[in-house]
Formats: C-alpha cells, sequence, structure tokens
C-alpha cells in the first residue's frame, strides 16, 4: 500500500465522521488527525517501533514535535544533567566478533540481587533523583570495577501513559542516564548496552500511581565473560 493511499484512506475516514458531528467536533478531529497524520500513515505502512538496541544517532526515532520529555530550571541548575552528555555506542556489535549477544545476558543470581537492583523516575524524567537508588548506583559501579570481565545491558521502561513513540524515547533516555551515569564513575562504555521497551513490559499490571511507579524503571542484565 503505498503512503499516499494510507493518507487518502485517513483523510478519508476523519471527514466521513465529522459529517455526522458539529463544526466544534469536527474541527476536533481534523486537528487530532492533522497531529498523528504521520504516525498513522507509519503504522498503516509496515513502519513499526519496536524495542530493539541502536547502533548509531541516524537509527533513533524520538519523540514527535508534540511530545517532548520537559525538563524543569533545576535539572539544568543542579548539575543531575552532567551524566546526560551524550556517548559513542560500544565499539562491538552484540553477536559478533567475541561480543556476547543480547540473548545471552541473563537477570543477576540472588547473591548479586541487591547490586542489580533497579532504579525508577519520576512522570516524564529520566534523572535519577532518589539517595538510595543514587548508592545503588554507585554500588554497581563498584562492582563493574571489581569484575573487568562482567558486560551489562540497562533496559529502560516506561509506564503505560502516553503513546508508544513517547515512551520508546523515554525508555531510552533513561537508559542512556545509567549508562553515562556508570561511566563517569570509570566503567568501560562499551561494556554497558542500552535498549528501550517503552510501556511494553510492565511489572505491575494496574493503573493506580504507586503501580506506574513501578514501572519507570531501569531494569539489569549482566554477562560474564
Amino acid at each position: 500500500m503505498s503512503r499516499f493511499v494510507c493518507c487518502a484512506a485517513i483523510v478519508s475516514l476523519g471527514l466521513f465522521s465529522s459529517c455526522i458531528r458539529n463544526s466544534s467536533e469536527a474541527w476536533e478531529d481534523l486537528k487530532t488527525a492533522g497531529r498523528y497524520m504521520g504516525r498513522s500513515v507509519d503504522s498503516l505502512c509496515g513502519k513499526e517501533y519496536e524495542s530493539r538496541m541502536l547502533t548509531s544517532d541516524e537509527e533513533f526515532i524520538g519523540p514527535y514535535d508534540d511530545e517532548f520529555i520537559p525538563l524543569r530550571d533545576s535539572d539544568l541548575q543542579n548539575g543531575r544533567l552532567m551524566a546526560d552528555t551524550p556517548l559513542a555506542q560500544p565499539k562491538g556489535i552484540p553477536g559478533q566478533k567475541g561480543v556476547p549477544s543480547l540473548a545471552d545476558f541473563y537477570l543477576a543470581p540472588d547473591s548479586l540481587q541487591n547490586v542489580f537492583r533497579s532504579v525508577h523516575f519520576e512522570t516524564d524524567e529520566y534523572v535519577v533523583k532518589e539517595k538510595n537508588e543514587l548508592q545503588g548506583l554507585m554500588d554497581m559501579a563498584s562492582y563493574l570495577k571489581k569484575h573487568p570481565s562482567t558486560y551489562l545491558v540497562v533496559e529502560g521502561h516506561a509506564d503505560e501513559r502516553a503513546s508508544a513513540s513517547y515512551n520508546m524515547a523515554l525508555g531510552m533516555r533513561r537508559a542512556n542516564y545509567v549508562r553515562s551515569f556508570l561511566v563517569k564513575q570509570g566503567i568501560d562504555q562499551n561494556r554497558i548496552y542500552t535498549i528501550s521497551y517503552g510501556k511494553e513490559k510492565p511489572i505491575a499490571l494496574g493503573h493506580s500511581p504507586d503501580q506506574w511507579k513501578m514501572n519507570r524503571r531501569s531494569e539489569f542484565k549482566i554477562f560474564e565473560k
């Protein structure tokens, strides 16, 4: 199906629906259709936003213009964003030239669960702020320093609210923040990979604020070479 045909089908459907509403409702429908037209066309034409590791900046599909991750003035002033500076992707590609495949990574055993425990985020944020969780990241960095053959995958997750594309981008920012934090503690960036699952893998299936908070997280998998 061509992109033109997809667009025509969506426009026709929107105009048909507007015929049975008043002018105010029709105008709201048209504004909504315009905002999400590109996203709908991409979906109909087979362009999916699947979870996967990105190997270059060119592969990144970020939020749309109407979907942004807000930054507060306090974030800019308190220095926390220093750990969010861009980093090059690891030199090795998973599954090639001695680098472990992503499928080879696993959850840390019970004896290490306290070291590789999840960290959580506030709504629309990707900076870890809780003192105990920051200390957890420091403990993780200390372990990785003592075990140079351990590789790490950082997963970014979000709660169910907002669109799939927005949450996929937010999950990637969360994973990249954690990776940047660990690299600033002296860990080789080529041992840390990131992946975003957006809102696809919730651990709490309810719809309350407490359950949403559980899903706004970064989780970790390891591989001992």
